[in-house]
C-alpha cells in the first residue's frame, strides 16, 4: 500500500494511493493516522488536485553514512567496520516539489539519493529477528550536504542539517522486499547515481539493530540507509530526482535562499 499525506483546501490528511498511471492516481483518504489501525473513507480525491506533503513528520532523522563502499571511496573515506550514524533534524524535512534553498554559507551542495526507512511503532532494542515488525514502509529520500562545510567543520551539524536538506517522498510504499533494489537520481534529466540496495555495507537490519541499541525509536521516525556513488554538485535552478524500484520518484527544485 501506498500511503501520502497531503493537504487540500486548508486541510492535512493521509490517504491511500489507488491507480498505476501518474495522471490518474487518486487518494483513499484515511480515517485516524496510518500508524495504528486505520480504516479507509471510502472519499477518494485525485491525487492532482492535492499538494502531497513529506510523508511523514519525524521525530529525528537518523542517517547512516559512508554505507556504500564505492562511495565512501569517492570522497577519500575508507569504508567504516562498524554503521555510522548523524542526526538530520526534523525542521530539514521537505516534500515532494519542495524547494532546496541552497544554504547562504556554501558554496558546494550535493545531492545524495538514499533509501529510507519509516519507522512504524516505538521500540527500542530491536532484535534482528524482529526488524521487520518495527518498519512501516520506505520511501525517497536525498540527503542535500554542503560539501565544503562538512570538510571543513568535521562535525555535519550544519553541513547535513540545514532548512530543506531532507527532502522525502513522494509517499510510503508499506510493502516491499527493500533489500535489492535500484536507487537512481538524476539532475536536470541527466543520471548522475544509479546503484542498488543490495550494495549496502550494512543493511536495513544492521542499522536499525545498531541505532535500537541506543535510543528509543517513534512512529514516523526515519532512517537513511546511506547512497550510492555519484554524488555530486547542485546549482541554484537545477532540478533533482530521486527514483527508488518499488516506490517512485521524488522531485525537488534548487533555489537560492531568500
Amino acid at each position: 500500500m501506498r500511503i501520502a499525506r497531503f493537504s487540500i483546501d486548508g486541510n492535512v490528511a493521509f490517504g491511500a494511493i489507488e491507480g498505476d498511471k501518474q495522471d490518474e492516481l487518486v487518494l483513499d483518504i484515511i480515517k485516524g493516522i496510518p500508524f495504528a489501525d486505520f480504516e479507509l473513507s471510502g472519499t477518494k480525491v485525485p491525487v492532482g488536485k492535492v499538494r502531497l506533503l513529506p510523508p511523514v513528520l519525524p521525530n529525528k532523522v537518523v542517517a547512516f553514512g559512508r554505507n556504500y563502499a564505492e562511495h565512501a571511496r569517492e570522497l577519500g573515506n575508507e569504508v567504516p567496520d562498524a554503521p555510522f550514524a548523524f542526526f538530520k533534524p526534523s525542521t530539514s524535512v521537505i516534500g515532494p516539489g519542495d524547494e532546496i534553498q541552497y544554504p547562504t554559507f556554501s558554496e558546494e551542495v550535493h545531492h545524495e539519493a538514499e533509501l529510507a526507512v519509516v519507522i512504524g511503532r516505538m521500540c527500542r532494542e530491536v532484535p534482528r529477528e524482529r526488524v521487520k515488525d518495527v518498519i512501516f514502509g520506505y520511501t525517497c529520500a536525498n540527503d542535500i550536504t554542503a560539501r565544503d562545510v562538512q570538510r571543513r567543520e568535521k562535525q555535519w551539524a550544519r553541513a547535513k542539517g540545514f532548512d530543506s536538506s531532507c527532502p522525502l517522498g513522494p509517499w510510503v510504499e508499506t510493502d516491499l522486499d527493500a533489500s535489492d533494489l535500484t536507487i537512481q537520481l538524476t539532475v536536470n534529466g541527466r543520471q548522475r547515481q544509479l546503484g542498488r540496495t543490495s550494495e549496502m555495507i550494512h543493511s536495513v537490519e544492521d542499522l536499525i539493530v545498531n541505532i535500537s541499541e541506543a535510543m528509543t525509536l517513534l512512529p514516523g521516525d526515519v532512517i537513511l540507509t546511506g547512497t550510492p556513488a555519484g554524488v555530486g554538485p547542485l546549482n541554484v535552478g537545477d532540478e533533482v530526482a530521486v527514483t527508488i524500484e518499488g516506490i517512485g520518484t521524488l522531485t525537488n527544485k534548487v533555489v537560492k535562499r531568500g
